[in-house]
């Protein structure tokens, strides 16, 4: 029996369990043939494979979350792990093995401290404006802070804000979550993992608390507005369109 079909076997075999349904045995042959399709289309994918990618090459009626699921156990235990990010999924190598790639790594240029600040407000309190990142750090923000965050592609414009001026919003990408090994957002470490990781003082105020991140940071906020075209034109994140006279 192939290793594939080991990990079905073994993942199905619970189901009665919980929610899952079991699976005739030529429903999980199905699987298996499912999963290697999938296997083979995120190892030739240089970014992430979003589940909606998936569900439109995959056969229809497979079940996505139990084929990622088995396959995600097959390598659990390889130097080479199926891992999940945001909706999406790719092969990265073990965490455990990871010094083995230290001197093929491209080495990125440090961020400033002013940075990584602006960069750990917009993980948490996303969406936030340039303005609102302001308030909270308690000084000015450059645009080249800004700018920078937005050409590692870890920060994008997400939207504008529905008050006066209508100022730009930031929030994180997949590629954010991708280098920082999360699999959503909601992964961010809370006030205990930062104190015990010594990025906290102890004595903190007692009224100090960490945000907690939206569930969903894809979808926009009640006083939030998706970016237009025209938005984008302004931004000079889309090339004006041209008109015939």
């Amino acid at each position: 029996m192939s290793e594939s079909a080991q990990a079905v076997l073994a993942f199905t075999a619970t189901a009665e369990d919980d929610e899952r349904p079991m699976l005739n045995p030529a429903e999980r042959l199905h699987l298996v043939e499912a999963m290697r399709m999938a296997e083979a289309i995120v190892f030739a994918s240089a970014e992430p494979v979003s589940e909606k990618q998936l569900a439109g090459r995959l056969p229809d009626g497979i079940d996505i979350a139990a084929a990622m699921a088995g396959l995600q156990e097959i390598y659990s235990r390889r130097g080479v792990n199926l891992v999940r990010i945001a909706d999406s999924w790719a092969f990265r190598t073990a965490g455990d093995l990871a010094f083995l790639m230290s001197r093929d790594t491209v080495q990125q240029k440090k961020l400033s401290r002013a940075a990584l600040e602006v960069l750990a407000i917009i993980a948490y309190h996303q969406p936030v404006s340039r303005a609102e990142i302001e308030d909270i750090r308690g000084v000015e923000t450059s645009k080249g802070t800004l700018d920078t965050l937005l050409e590692t592609e870890w920060v994008r414009m997400r939207g504008r804000r529905r008050t006066p001026g209508r100022p730009v919003t930031y929030g994180t990408t997949e590629r954010f979550l991708d280098h920082f090994s999360l699999s959503e957002i909601r992964d961010l470490p809370g006030m205990e993992e930062l104190k015990g990781a010594g990025l906290l003082s102890s004595r903190m105020p007692a009224s100090f608390s960490v945000p907690v991140p939206p569930s969903d940071p894809d979808l926009p906020s009640p006083d939030e507005d998706p970016l237009t075209d025209i938005d984008l034109e302004e931004l000079g994140l889309l090339t004006p369109r041209v008109t015939d006279d």
